[in-house]
C-alpha cells in the first residue's frame, strides 16, 4: 500500500499531520458515521439495538481493505459505495441488511470529513492558543525594545519588539478565533438520496418528528453540531473551513516573512534556535538556514490556490453534484494537513525564536539619526515653518550620508536641536501601550479557554 510521508511536503511534513487526514483517518471516521447512525435509528426504534451493537462490533479498521476501496472509486466516482459493501460483509449476517440504512453516499463522507476538519482544527486552535501564548511571552519581554521599524523595505521610524511580537500575536488571535468558530459550526450531514430525509423517513414508518430527530441524535453522537438543513448541495460548511485556514497560514506567513527578514545575515535581529543539524546546508559549513519560518512561510503560499478549489466547489448544479463534490476532498485534505503543519512549525518557531536588543540597536544606528527625521521636522516646523523644515532636514540628511556624518552634528550649524531629540528610543510613539493591549487580548482569550 502506497504511503505518503510527506518527503515532498515541508510545509507538514514530521508534525503529525498527515495522520490527522490520512487514509486511515478517513476510514474510521466513515466507521464512526455508520454506527452513529445506527445507534441512533435503535434509539428511534427504526432498526433493533441487537443490529446497532453488531455493526458498531464489526466496524473496525482491519475488516476494510483500503486498496479495494480505492479501486471502488474508479467503478462508482466514490469510495462509499464499496465501503458499505465492505463494513456489510462484516457484519453479523442478521443485522447486515440494518447498516447504511436510508442512507446515501454524500452523507457519510461528508459527514466523516467533518469529523477530519474537527480533529484538525483542534489541533490547530491549541497550537495556535499555544503560539501566541509564547508571542505574547515576546511582546512583555521587549515592551520598549527600540527596532527600526521598516516600510517598503527601508528604515521609517523607529518601533519597538514589543510591537512587532504583539502584531504577530493579534493575527495569531485573530486566526485562533477563526478556527474555535468554525470548529464550533461543523455540521453533520444526513440528507439521503437528495436531501429530503425521504428513505430515513420510510424506513421509520413516516415518523416525521422522529426523522427531523435523527441527524441531530447523530451529531451528538460524533461531537458535530446539528443541521440547518441537508447540505449535499450548500457547501458553505466547506467554504468555512477553507476560510479559517487561509486565515491561519496567511497569519502565520505574516510572522514566518518577519522573521526570514530579520534574521537575514546583515540585520541579525532576530535568529532561530540553533540545534545539531537543524539549518545546516549540504555545501556551506557556516549556513544557520531559518527553517520553521521557511516551512511556515511555504504553507502560506501552498494554501490559497487549494482553497480555490474549495470556494470554487460552491457553485455546483442540482441536489447533489458530479465533479464538483469529488473536487473537494483532495484540496481539503491539503488544506488541513498543510495549515496543522503550519500552526506546528509556528509554535516551535515562537517558543525558540532568539531575539538581539544589540543588533537591533547597531542597526538604529545606520542612518547616523536620520530614523528620526519626522519627529525634527514636527519640532521645528512651528519655528521654520513645515515646507522649510522638510527642505533643510532632505538636504543635512544627504549630507550626512554622504560625508557619514551624524545628523545631529549636519543640522547643528543651522538650528539649535534639543538634547536627545535623535534618540531612537524616545520617538517609539505608542508602541508600548499598543502593545499591551494584544497582550490584555490574549489573556482574556486564554482565560476564557482555560
Amino acid at each position: 500500500m502506497t504511503t505518503d510521508h510527506g518527503i515532498l511536503a515541508p510545509a507538514w511534513a514530521a508534525t503529525g499531520a498527515g495522520g490527522l487526514v490520512g487514509d486511515h483517518a478517513l476510514l474510521a471516521a466513515m466507521l464512526d458515521t455508520e454506527v452513529a447512525l445506527a445507534e441512533a435509528q435503535a434509539e428511534l426504534g427504526v432498526i433493533p439495538a441487537a443490529a446497532a451493537a453488531a455493526i458498531r462490533a464489526a466496524a473496525l479498521p482491519g475488516n476494510l481493505r483500503p486498496a479495494a476501496l480505492a479501486e471502488g472509486v474508479r467503478e462508482t466516482a466514490n469510495p462509499v459505495v464499496a465501503f458499505v459493501g465492505q463494513l456489510t460483509a462484516a457484519v453479523d449476517p442478521a443485522a447486515a441488511e440494518y447498516v447504511h440504512r436510508g442512507g446515501t453516499s454524500q452523507d457519510v463522507l461528508d459527514t466523516a470529513l467533518m469529523l477530519l476538519c474537527a480533529a484538525a482544527l483542534d489541533r490547530i486552535g491549541r497550537d495556535l492558543l499555544a503560539c501566541a501564548e509564547n508571542l505574547a511571552g515576546h511582546a512583555r519581554r521587549h515592551r520598549d525594545t527600540p527596532m527600526a521599524g521598516r516600510t517598503l523595505t527601508q528604515h521609517a521610524v523607529p518601533v519597538t519588539f514589543g510591537l512587532k511580537a504583539a502584531t504577530w500575536l493579534h493575527l495569531v488571535l485573530d486566526a485562533f478565533e477563526r478556527v474555535r468558530r468554525v470548529r464550533a459550526s461543523l455540521p453533520v450531514s444526513l440528507g439521503g438520496a437528495a436531501g429530503t430525509l425521504a428513505a430515513y423517513q420510510q424506513y421509520a414508518g413516516g415518523d416525521v418528528e422522529g426523522t427531523l430527530r435523527l441527524p441531530d441524535l447523530v451529531a451528538e453522537r460524533l461531537g458535530l453540531a446539528p443541521q440547518a438543513l441537508p447540505w449535499h448541495g450548500i457547501r458553505t460548511p466547506i467554504a468555512d473551513v477553507a476560510s479559517a485556514l487561509l486565515v491561519t497560514t496567511g497569519a502565520l506567513g505574516k510572522f514566518a516573512e518577519d522573521v526570514l527578514v530579520l534574521s537575514r545575515t546583515e540585520i541579525g535581529e532576530v535568529t532561530e534556535e540553533r540545534a545539531p543539524g537543524r539549518g545546516a546546508s549540504s555545501a556551506m559549513p557556516q549556513k544557520h538556514n531559518p527553517v520553521f519560518a521557511t516551512l511556515i512561510a511555504t504553507a502560506a503560499r501552498q494554501l490559497p490556490p487549494l482553497a480555490v478549489v474549495l470556494f470554487g466547489s460552491m457553485a455546483v448544479p442540482d441536489e447533489r453534484s458530479s465533479g464538483g463534490w469529488h473536487a473537494e476532498w483532495q484540496p481539503l485534505r491539503e488544506c488541513l494537513r498543510t495549515a496543522a503543519g503550519a500552526a506546528a512549525n509556528a509554535v516551535r518557531l515562537a517558543e525558540s525564536l532568539h531575539v538581539s536588543p544589540e543588533a537591533m540597536a547597531a542597526n538604529l544606528r545606520l542612518t547616523r539619526g536620520a530614523i528620526v527625521s519626522e519627529r525634527v521636522n514636527a519640532v521645528l516646523a512651528p519655528t521654520l515653518g513645515k515646507a522649510a523644515a522638510k527642505r533643510l532636514l532632505a538636504k543635512a540628511s544627504a549630507e550626512a550620508e554622504r560625508t557619514g556624518a551624524d545628523l545631529a552634528g549636519v543640522l547643528a550649524s543651522d538650528v539649535d536641536i534639543p538634547p536627545g531629540l535623535l534618540d531612537p528610543a524616545g520617538y517609539t510613539g505608542l508602541s508600548g501601550p499598543l502593545a499591551d493591549r494584544a497582550v490584555t487580548r490574549f489573556e482574556e482569550v486564554f482565560k476564557e479557554c482555560s
